[in-house]
């Protein structure tokens, strides 16, 4: 019979963090932003006391740890993959350290995890296995576009991105468009950032002129540019430079 040994500091961690052996939604900042503005500090205390996490993207991840805390021993955490690849069989794995005990993290590329961003699938695999699922504060584009736009922050949707075939878009366009109208609902959607321009033109040329259209760009950034107009009005309009600047789009009647 043979037994693991483990080091004090092993054992001192492990009573520590089983009491908090939950999956963390842990935000990040939206662009290169001080992470000292828009995330609490509360949030590094949980992030230094996790040793696993599922990421999106390992090198960012990995940058976002050192940010976070300069001290921070990034060798000796774990890490995960999640993708659109990663299998059901594989996210259930991920969470084998939460059921032994240890606290697990979950950092999408930007904003928060979960929100127009993967993570949901590991979400409801932890509700699943009757595991307690903590978000963290921090920014959501969706949210903060919706808080500065002027629109209806009782009833909105998110349609994520809409077709890339232009006659696809225009029909996507009408029907969102058609939704302000009936159901008095703010509509809003991404779109890839070297498209944003060409987004913008075919809003303009296929919603009724008294439409209004909100450009959220570059939210919490140095250059935030948010600005909501009529499209008659965004018609008379000189835009600045969209092209590769993350921007929510926002409809409402």
């Amino acid at each position: 019979m043979s037994f693991e040994v483990k080091t004090q500091e092993e054992v001192s961690f492990k009573t520590a963090t089983m009491k908090t052996a939950h999956l963390y939604m842990i935000p990040v900042p939206l662009g290169e932003t001080e992470i000292s503005k828009v995330l609490p500090a509360s949030n590094k205390d949980i992030i230094l006391s996790i040793r696993h996490f599922i990421v999106e993207n390992i090198r960012t991840a990995r940058r976002f740890l050192k940010q976070t805390d300069s001290q921070i021993d990034i060798d000796s955490l774990t890490f995960y993959t999640l993708n659109q690849h990663t299998s059901p069989a594989e996210l259930l794995n991920y969470l084998q350290p939460v059921k032994e005990g240890f606290p697990v993290g979950v950092i999408s590329e930007a904003g928060c995890p979960a929100i127009a961003d993967p993570g949901a699938d590991i979400v409801a695999i932890a509700q699943s296995e009757g595991i307690r699922v903590v978000p963290l504060v921090g920014p959501s584009s969706i949210l903060l576009a919706l808080m500065a736009s002027g629109f209806n922050g009782q009833s909105f949707a998110f349609n994520g991105y809409l077709p890339v075939d232009v006659e696809a878009k225009i029909k996507a366009l009408k029907f969102l468009e058609q939704r302000i109208y009936t159901e008095h609902q703010t509509q809003l959607f991404i779109e890839t950032p070297y498209r944003n321009e060409k987004m913008v033109e075919t809003i303009l040329k296929t919603c009724r002129p008294q439409t209004n259209l909100c450009i959220a760009a570059d939210i919490t950034l140095s250059t935030e540019w948010i600005v909501t107009r009529s499209v008659a009005e965004w018609k008379k309009q000189t835009l600045p430079s969209l092209s590769k600047r993350p921007c929510i789009f926002a409809l409402y009647g």
